[in-house]
């Protein structure tokens, strides 16, 4: 399989959390309608059981394919102003992606390129593995670490949070894949 389409691009694309957009939401909503349209699809989306959003509230991935929940926050106390995340179960979700590498689904996502990707931690292996592959990644990054997402995926579109511009990607992207 290629890594890269025609143009020599990434066959990644990473959607701009700006704070305009529930890009949870928009993302698990892509990823369900790509699986209507009979697209395999592989991957973690990010869900928050309490209802909150954001590094202060519990953070769970849910696996695609089994559904098996990963919860990847640690519970720091209402008074603590770090970040949450907790590395460990970002480690243990890892392997959601090892495995979507090894099936070469037509499209994966991942619930964020975030700061311990652009740490080079969390899942920038795995990331970094389906863009080598040529598998077409879909992702989020926050605007505070768009420079890092292009930077590591090597120029990578970032799209906005807006239906029409992400299936204009897809649609674009999968069809050079599976030309490929």
């Amino acid at each position: 399989m290629s890594s890269a389409c025609d143009d020599g691009a990434p066959r990644a694309a990473a959607i701009v959390d700006d704070g305009t957009a529930d890009v949870d939401t928009l993302l698990a909503a892509i990823a369900c309608q790509q699986r209507r349209l009979g697209r395999a699809v592989h991957g973690l989306v990010m869900t928050h059981p309490d209802g909150g959003h954001g590094c202060a509230s519990p953070m769970v991935l849910v696996d695609l394919q089994t559904l098996d929940e990963y919860l990847v926050s640690q519970p720091l106390g209402s008074g603590s102003g770090a970040c949450r995340a907790d590395p460990q179960g970002f480690a243990r979700a890892s392997a959601v992606l090892r495995r979507a590498a090894e099936a070469v689904p037509d499209l994966v996502v991942s619930n964020r390129f975030g700061a311990l990707e652009a740490e080079g931690g969390g899942f920038s292996a795995e990331l970094l593995e389906l863009m080598a592959l040529g598998i077409p990644l879909l992702t989020v990054v926050a605007t505070r670490h768009a420079e890092a997402w292009q930077r590591f995926s090597g120029g990578a579109p970032l799209l906005p949070p807006e239906r029409a511009a992400i299936d204009r990607w897809l649609a674009a992207t999968l069809a050079a894949a599976a030309h490929a």
